[in-house]
């Protein structure tokens, strides 16, 4: 009897649950900055995306990339000019939540399992 409650108290619950919303759209083109420590040191990047490009600024260097969109929430972007292989490896980026501002994403080279994750908040024009 007692299994017979557990189970189904946990499906009730488990049927209540909604994962947050996600408003992938509202991210796809815009201005937006990113923080993160990278190897312990604060990293500051600000990019640019329209629904195909997206350019910044990374360590001093103007970088555009193309962005192919695989669904509303997910896309894989490849530097425009690399100027060698590892520079040519297509980066894969998936939204994982939105807020009215900002969002966190999850990000990693293409095939491999190590992904990161940060997050993007918007810049006012």
């Amino acid at each position: 009897m007692k299994k017979i409650l557990l189970t189904a108290v946990s499906l009730a619950m488990i049927s209540c649950y909604e994962p947050p919303e996600r408003r992938c759209n509202d991210f796809k083109t815009g201005k937006f900055r990113t923080e993160q420590i990278v190897n312990g040191k604060k990293t500051v990047t600000e990019f640019e995306r329209n629904d195909s490009l997206e350019t910044g600024i990374l360590n001093g260097e103007k970088e555009t990339a193309t962005v192919r969109w695989v669904n509303d929430c997910e896309y894989i972007m490849r530097k425009k000019d690399p100027k060698n292989y590892r520079e040519a490896v297509a980066i894969s980026v998936k939204i994982l939540t939105t807020s009215k501002n900002s969002y966190t994403f999850e990000y990693g080279e293409v095939g491999k399992s190590k992904k990161f994750t940060a997050t993007a908040t918007r810049i006012p024009d």
